[in-house]
Parts: structure tokens; C-alpha cells; sequence
């Protein structure tokens, strides 16, 4: 609910501080007092257009700060939650405007933009005058009306699943109809450049390796002669002649030398025998190695001419289709997976079709039944709409869900329905929008049969009903009054009236006064007690001059209403 207002430097309000309360909430006063100053001031608050025509006269910027306490389960905690913002302390809206006519908007003193202000106050507060284009009036929200009235939630949900899931089938259905009908045209040129590839058999790592064969090719001859040179300088001799006097042969010749004698120097040789045995396994490990070099090297010169031939022709493919070397084994991949599209494109299209098929059935069987749940909602509304509307001077008037199927095109999560509320003021009209057919009176009065008849499922927030009253009085004021004294019952009804009636039923009671200081005239709200609250109903009752007669007037209707 709405708990306090705080208004500085709007119009003809310098400083306002009210502390409003549950139940309903009445505001009185004479015409011309302010009342619309003070829900134009909350509008803004509200996330409402404001301008510079707002900052009182002389004053740098006007600023509202609304206090709100809505429950735990209320929609605007989530819209905090969405946005990251902190709600540690409550739900503050600030909104200040400037002279300039500039403004900014704050939810517990964090910037926020005004949309997101909007948004919030949506969610808080619902504001219905004569002139309210938003909320009931707004053929666009009708439908989510009526399922809540309906108590249609679990199936819209139901519906919303089933329409997602329809469009995932039928997407993934065009994007392989689109893939099959773009390979077939290309079937050939996929077919021929396959059998390129397949022929070439590229793989990863092809480049590199052959370049680095190549390499080695081109060097052959220098290489095999440097092999048979370190194994001519290994064996002493010319190439393989194991009996000549090699690296080796010496190492061990020394190393014989010196073990005769080893005894006799007293292990002063030790560390040269066994640096030549090292030495001698080492060499022999040499010899070995460059022997297995010159075995396993392939360094025929007719080699060189295969291996250029696969590199270029390579990086010919790699050039024709505009990729790596190393990307010709993917590109096959891709074009092999493609022609297997074609191949067996017509078994996957037939399955995508047969899932597809069953999606769309489910939906319309949910969409079905949502419709079918609406027609009875509507039936049930259309009902208590006609309890309602005779005691507010409606009785004529006719009032009628309309329920209509939209066109494939305009299928959604929640359904294919369109829903309206329309209304015949008149005997013998055809009823037609809310906002079309009803004059400003007749209006306000719709809406607040609407508000009763949907309080039941309604979302928590705040009403504020601007001159619901307006041009009626006696029985027809005093079923108003009742009406939203009983709305008052579950949520803060906060009205701007003019009738004694509805004041009467009033649980607070507040008094717009303007008063002229030094020259300004100066807008104030009295919180009024019950002998102040008696006077002004019974102000209300008579005019200008108060009599005792409409005092005692004021009293019957207080007395009648149980205030």
C-alpha cells in the first residue's frame, strides 16, 4: 500500500507530509482546493509525465517522494531483483523536476530511468478517473484480466509451453527444408569437389611434414656425403671397413694398455681406464647412430618430385577454396555432411514433420482449452458485471465479454483469443468499447463494478478513484460508497469525492483546503478527526452555509455507515 506522500514545490504546494493508511482512504474539499494538484503529484511519482509546469513559482525544483509497503510476493520486489537494485530499506520512488523542466527519477536513492519509475508504479498503484486511458480501459490488458478472474493461470502457462515448443519444431523443420533445398542445388559441385578431396585424402599436419621432406630432399646429396664422411673418420678407413683402425678399436687399444699395468700404479689409473670405457660406449653409440641415419634416410632423388607434386597440388585446393591446407580435411567433412543431407534428407525431413505435426496439435489442444476456460470466465464476469451495474444508475447498460479467434498469424503463448470489454449505456445499442461508448460519469462507474467484480484474483496494489461519483447522489452515491468500502476490505482504496456519501463511508478521512498567504495561494491537507470530519460532510451536505440540518444529516450518514 501507499503509506506516505511527501510533495515539496508542486504548483500550490510548498510542503505536504501525508501519512495515509489501509482501507478506504477519502479526500474532500472544494472545487478548485487542489485535488488534482495532489494526484498529478503522485502521478509524477508514479513515473508519469511531468514538465516545468509543475515547480511552484519561484522554486528551483519540485520533488515527490512516494512510501509504499507492498507485500513480499509483490511483482515490484521482482522488477527490483531484475534490475539489481538494492531493497534492503523498503520501496521509496523519488522524483524530482526541475525549473528548467528537467527531471530525474530514484528508487531508494538510486537513479533509475523513468521508464523503469513507470514500471514500478504500474505494478503499485492503479488510477481511475474519467479521463484514465491505462489499466481497465486499455483493451490490450483484458485478456490477462480475465485469466486471472478465471483463475487461467496454470493454463496459460500450459499454452505458453506448447506454442514454445511449436515454434522450436517448426523452425527446426524450415532450417532442413532450407538445408536440403540449398544442397540439392549445389549436388554436383558437391559430389565433384568430394571426389577432388577424397582423391587428395588431406589431412592435418600434410603441409608441414611434406615442406619439411622437401627440405631434406633438396639437401640429399650434401648429406649423404657428410655421412660417409663421419663414417670414414669413425672407422679410420674407407666407409664400412670394420677392420681398420677406428674411434673405437683405439679407445679400447688404450684403455687394454693401461689395466696391464693398473695393479701396479696403485689405482692411480683407475679414473683414466674408466674414462676411456665411457668414452669407448659413447663412440660406439656415435657410430651406430650415424649408421642408422645413413640406412633409414630415403634420400632417392626421384622422391623429391612426388613429394613437390602432393605439396603444390595442396596448396592449389587450399587456394581454389579459399582455406588452409590444414583446412582441406574439415572442408570435406562439411561437403561429405552435406551430401548426406541429400542422401538422407528425406527420412530426417519426414521425422522433423511427424514432431513438428504433434507440437502444433498439442497447442491447438491447449489453446482449446485456455478458450474454452476464457468463454466461461467471460460468461461468470458478464454475470457480476450485471449485478453490479444496475445500484450505480447502470441498470440499463450491458455489459459483454467479447471473445474473438485471431488468425493464424496472431497465434501466441497465450492462445489465439482476443478479449474486450464492451459496454450499451443506452437501451436498444450496440455495445461497443469501454472507452468508446461510455460518457465520463458512466465511465468511472464501470470501472468501479469492474474493480468489485475482479477484486477476488486481482493483483495487490493500490486504487485511487478519481471522482467515481460524479453525477449521482443520494442512493446511487451511497452504493458507490458501499461498493468501495467493500473493495476496501482487501486492498487501500484511496477516492477524490465530492459526494457526502461516499465520505461517510470513509475509514480516514482527509480535507484539501487552500488558503491565500501573503498574496500565494497555498495548498494543505487536514487529516480530519470526527468532529471536524462531521462538519465537512456536512459542508458537503449543504453548501457554503452550514445548518443544523445538515449536521444532523452528516450524523444519519455516518450513523448509517458505521463510521
Amino acid at each position: 500500500m501507499l503509506s506516505a506522500l511527501s510533495i515539496s514545490d508542486i504548483v500550490l504546494i510548498d510542503r505536504l507530509d501525508l501519512d495515509l493508511r489501509t482501507g478506504l482512504c477519502v479526500l474532500t474539499g472544494e472545487t478548485g482546493a487542489g485535488k488534482s494538484i495532489l494526484l498529478d503529484a503522485l502521478g509524477l511519482a508514479l513515473g508519469r509525465r511531468g514538465g516545468a509546469g509543475l515547480v511552484r513559482k519561484g522554486a528551483d525544483k519540485g520533488t515527490v517522494v512516494a512510501t509504499f509497503d507492498p507485500p513480499d510476493n509483490h511483482p515490484a520486489w521482482e522488477i527490483l531483483r531484475d534490475q539489481d537494485l538494492d531493497s534492503d530499506d523498503g520501496l521509496i520512488l523519488r522524483r524530482q523536476v526541475g525549473a528548467d523542466g528537467r527531471g530525474r527519477a530514484f528508487v531508494n536513492d538510486q537513479a533509475i530511468s523513468t521508464a523503469l519509475l513507470r514500471r514500478l508504479g504500474e505494478t503499485l498503484v492503479e488510477v481511475h478517473g474519467q479521463h484514465d486511458e491505462r489499466g481497465l480501459l486499455n483493451p490490450g490488458g483484458h485478456r490477462a484480466l480475465l485469466d486471472v478472474y478465471g483463475s487461467l493461470e496454470g493454463q496459460v502457462s500450459g499454452c505458453a509451453k506448447a506454442h514454445a515448443r511449436m515454434r522450436q519444431t517448426s523452425q527446426a523443420l524450415a532450417d532442413a527444408q532450407a538445408a536440403l533445398h540449398t544442397a540439392q542445388e549445389e549436388e554436383d559441385y558437391l559430389r565433384h569437389v568430394c571426389g577432388e578431396l577424397d582423391e587428395l585424402d588431406p589431412k592435418p599436419g600434410d603441409e608441414e611434414e611434406l615442406d619439411r621432406t622437401r627440405t631434406l630432399l633438396r639437401q640429399g646429396e650434401k648429406i649423404s656425403e657428410a655421412l660417409r664422411d663421419a663414417q670414414g673418420a669413425l672407422h679410420g678407413g674407407g666407409e664400412g671397413n670394420a677392420g681398420g683402425n677406428g674411434v673405437e678399436q683405439r679407445l679400447r687399444i688404450a684403455q687394454r694398455a693401461l689395466q696391464r699395468v693398473a695393479e701396479s700404479a696403485g689405482g692411480a689409473l683407475d679414473g683414466a681406464i674408466d674414462g676411456l670405457e665411457r668414452a669407448a660406449v659413447e663412440a660406439m653409440e656415435g657410430i651406430e647412430a650415424v649408421a642408422d641415419a645413413a640406412r633409414s634416410l630415403d634420400l632417392d632423388p626421384a622422391r623429391l618430385e612426388t613429394v613437390e607434386e602432393r605439396l603444390f597440388a595442396l596448396r592449389e585446393a587450399a587456394r581454389k577454396h579459399r582455406v588452409s591446407v590444414d583446412g582441406l580435411a574439415a572442408l570435406r567433412d562439411d561437403f561429405a555432411q552435406r551430401l548426406d543431407t541429400i542422401d538422407n534428407g528425406g527420412q530426417r525431413l519426414a521425422a522433423l514433420e511427424t514432431e513438428a505435426a504433434a507440437a502444433k496439435t498439442a497447442y491447438l489442444e491447449a489453446a482449446e482449452r485456455l478458450s474454452k476456460g476464457r468463454a466461461k470466465a467471460a460468461k461468470k464476469l458478464d454475470r457480476a458485471m450485471a449485478n453490479e451495474l444496475p445500484p450505480l444508475a447502470l441498470d440499463k447498460a450491458i455489459f459483454e465479454t467479447v471473445i474473438s479467434r485471431r488468425d493464424t498469424d496472431g497465434w501466441s503463448a497465450e492462445g489465439w483469443d482476443s478479449v474486450a470489454f464492451y459496454i450499451a449505456t443506452n437501451p436498444g445499442s450496440v455495445p461497443g468499447p469501454l472507452n468508446k461508448v461510455a460518457s465520463g460519469g458512466e465511465l468511472s462507474r464501470v470501472m468501479l463494478a469492474l474493480k468489485v467484480a475482479l477484486a477476488q484474483n486481482r493483483e495487490p496494489a493500490s486504487l485511487i478513484f478519481d471522482e467515481v461519483d460524479s453525477g449521482v447522489g443520494g442512493a446511487v452515491a451511497d452504493k458507490v460508497g458501499e461498493r468501495l468500502a467493500r473493495l476496501a476490505d482487501d486492498t487501500q482504496v484511496i477516492v477524490v469525492t465530492h459526494s457526502p456519501q461516499v465520505a461517510a463511508r470513509a475509514a480516514h478521512h482527509w480535507r484539501i483546503v487552500k488558503r491565500q498567504t501573503g498574496g500565494n495561494a497555498r495548498t494543505t491537507v487536514e487529516d480530519l478527526d470526527t468532529e471536524v470530519r462531521r462538519e465537512e460532510i456536512a459542508r458537503m451536505l449543504a453548501g457554503a452555509t452550514i445548518t443544523d440540518e445538515a449536521r444532523a444529516a452528516a450524523d444519519s450518514l455516518l450513523q448509517a455507515a458505521g463510521s
